[in-house]
């Protein structure tokens, strides 16, 4: 449980940097990231490096006994090299190239300005690349932000086609794959393949989802390209990459087997995060200043699996940010609810985002530990409290890593491509549900574990996939094998690899242990909800709703007031029909979980658990004083049973 915070040398008078780094210590940072941003400082001109004022940077810094994350530049290109190679700036869906002014103004897919990246990584790896204070390096910076992924250059044309090439070899099985006898779309080699936008209409489904892909492999080779350097000439450090909430325009499970990183990182604004994705409106407004009680946890599980077990938060939110739709100042105590929320889901460290808020510029409403007067903020101040309450505590200090939760969630990038290709009905989002499910097990006091589809998932009790729009025979291999019990949403199996419906009709290979065919779908306008009960529970279908037939042993276990199955089950395997509203997925969930064997229990509005290393956590997020449901004879380690708003408690478990 570690501290840190991100910091820009280059912003401010080096007559700061010495008290800039005591001030640090003093406060209980050990970790500070740097120089991300930085190209035009290192480099001013081409190929005229300027390293003394780094130089001087990073040993101010690890004098005063901090440890440095190094972070590569490439996501600011300087103006010189823009002017140089102004095809390096990306190309929008709509044909027009963004400009130079702000960052991530540069194409993933350029020869250019891999060149150009490769040569200024291996020019910081061999000058820092030993230097015992530094413990990391970040490579780039949320890659795939501010919609710069995919790109429509000719670059990414030409090397999209060269994947194509590879991944089919000859072009009648990409035609025939591709269905491309509709329409009259077939092809007579693969240099006459474009790229899937400014069509009339809509561009056919399995281009846009190879086009996907590629643009996902296309992420994943940029930054290996950096990985290679940095693993020659920094062997020690720890590599990684600050990944973004909610952000799946690439698949994380692919990029970080393909670069073997070290740490999964990412980067936690949970109130800006709260307002701009699809949350219900009345959420939003109970969760304004707390953030809603499962959105930043969501990414703390998804990217532990990431990391196989060891995540860092890069950036962590310390007060109002600069982005979201609003930017409420968030209630008192959350900034150091917020830490001690990542480390009961496993972190090892925690960085805030930024030391001291910056008075000119993009960010200057983007608040900062420090007061732009250098004054400790509202949140520097809650941040003081948490590293001092850790420091003092052994139990808190002695944390070793979570153990793997009873309870898996499958989330599956391509399946979130697939279902933004063809939504079928606007208000379908495949990560939208995914989260309503992971709501519902967290409101049941469950730990959880979000997984890619193809881990090994024999050691789970409880197996809930949302959706996935491709079930393979290896998937249904481990429900033969395996114990767990497995719940199924809608729209899973509905396609194939090649973005088909199967031949067998949805949901494809699960057939083999849950008898059933999917004969029509629907997808529900607001004033569509069909009505159904779950013991105690009532609620409607939203969203999308699927025609089912029960065929051979399975059975029918809820039906809709229009007889409509919504529930099918066969042995340990259900089949949700259609996305239900909130309090029918936790009911079905806490069925599934009793006779999986595992112990549920009802949560207080607003607060929320999480263990690890013999101690659990409880957070209040909501509005209402609560008590954590501790043991009457709990040994506290932090706090006490009755949480306030924005408290949080910790007690050593029996």
């Amino acid at each position: 449980m570690q501290l840190g915070v991100c910091y820009y040398p280059e912003q401010w008078p080096r007559s700061m940097w010495a008290d800039d780094a005591k001030r640090m210590v003093e406060l209980g940072i050990t970790h500070v990231r740097i120089a991300e941003f930085a190209w035009s400082r290192m480099e001013p001109r081409a190929g005229e490096f300027a390293w003394e004022w780094l130089d001087e940077a990073v040993a101010t810094l690890a004098d005063a006994g901090l440890k440095l994350v190094l972070g590569t530049p490439t996501a600011s290109p300087p103006k010189w090299l823009m002017d140089a190679h102004p095809d390096v700036l990306p190309v929008r869906a709509d044909g027009t190239r963004w400009n130079f002014g702000s960052r991530r103004h540069y194409d993933i897919s350029s020869e250019v300005y891999r060149r150009e990246c490769r040569r200024i990584v291996t020019a910081m790896a061999e000058r820092y690349g030993r230097h015992p204070s530094i413990v990391a390096w970040q490579t780039d910076n949320e890659l795939g932000c501010h919609d710069t992924v995919p790109s429509y250059s000719d670059a990414a044309r030409t090397r999209f086609q060269a994947w194509l090439r590879q991944r089919y070899e000859r072009i009648d099985a990409l035609n025939d794959a591709w269905g491309n006898v509709f329409w009259s779309m077939e092809y007579p080699s693969f240099d006459a393949i474009g790229l899937p936008n400014l069509t009339p209409t809509d561009a056919n489904p399995i281009h846009l989802l190879d086009f996907r892909r590629f643009m996902s492999d296309e992420v994943a080779s940029f930054h290996r390209e950096q990985i290679e350097v940095l693993r020659e000439h920094a062997p020690a450090a720890d590599l990684l990459h600050n990944f973004m909430g909610f952000f799946t325009t690439f698949d994380h499970y692919r990029f970080a087997d393909d670069n073997a990183l070290d740490v999964a990182a990412w980067d936690s604004y949970p109130i800006a995060r709260t307002e701009s994705i699809a949350l219900p409106e009345e959420q939003k407004a109970r969760y304004a200043r707390t953030a809603h009680p499962d959105v930043s946890a969501f990414d703390h599980d998804r990217y532990r699996a990431i990391g196989r077990g060891r995540f860092w938060v890069m950036e962590q939110q310390a007060g109002p940010v600069n982005w979201a739709p609003w930017n409420p100042v968030p209630a008192r105590g959350m900034v150091r609810l917020w830490a001690y929320e990542a480390f009961a889901h496993g972190a090892e460290l925690v960085s805030y985002f930024r030391w001291r808020q910056c008075p000119y510029a993009q960010e200057q409403m983007h608040s900062g530990l420090n007061l732009p007067n250098n004054e400790l903020s509202p949140g520097g101040l809650e941040v003081q409290q948490a590293a001092r309450e850790i420091a003092q505590s052994p139990a808190l200090t002695g944390l070793g890593a979570p153990a793997r939760a009873s309870v898996a969630v499958v989330f599956d990038y391509e399946t979130q491509w697939m279902f933004e290709i063809q939504r079928h009905g606007k208000s379908f989002d495949y990560q939208t549900l995914v989260f309503d499910y992971y709501e519902s097990l967290r409101e049941l006091g469950l730990d959880v574990d979000i997984v890619s589809s193809k881990a090994d998932l024999s050691s789970y009790r409880l197996v809930v996939v949302p959706s996935i729009a491709v079930i393979d025979a290896a998937l249904v291999e481990q429900i033969e094998r395996g114990g767990a019990h497995w719940v199924f949403g809608p729209r899973s199996g509905s396609k194939t690899t090649t973005f088909a419906i199967p031949s067998s009709l949805p949901p494809g290979a699960l057939q083999r242990v849950l008898p059933m065919q999917v004969l029509e779908v629907e997808t529900l306008r607001p004033t569509l909800a069909p009505a159904i009960s779950i013991g105690d529970a009532q609620g409607v279908a939203n969203h999308w709703r699927e025609h089912v037939r029960a065929n051979g042993e399975t059975r029918i276990d809820a039906q809709f007031d229009d007889a409509w199955p919504a529930i099918l089950s066969r042995g340990k395997v259900r089949y949700v029909a259609a996305w239900l509203s909130h309090a029918l997925h936790r009911a079905v969930l806490q069925q599934a979980a009793n006779e999986a064997g595992i112990e549920t229990q009802q949560l207080a509005d607003g607060l929320r658990i999480r263990r690890r290393g013999g101690l659990t956590f409880a957070f209040n997020f909501g509005a209402q004083p609560v008590r954590a449901p501790a043991p009457a004879n709990a040994t506290f380690v932090l706090g006490d049973a009755l949480l306030k708003t924005g408290d949080v408690c910790a007690w050593q478990d029996a």
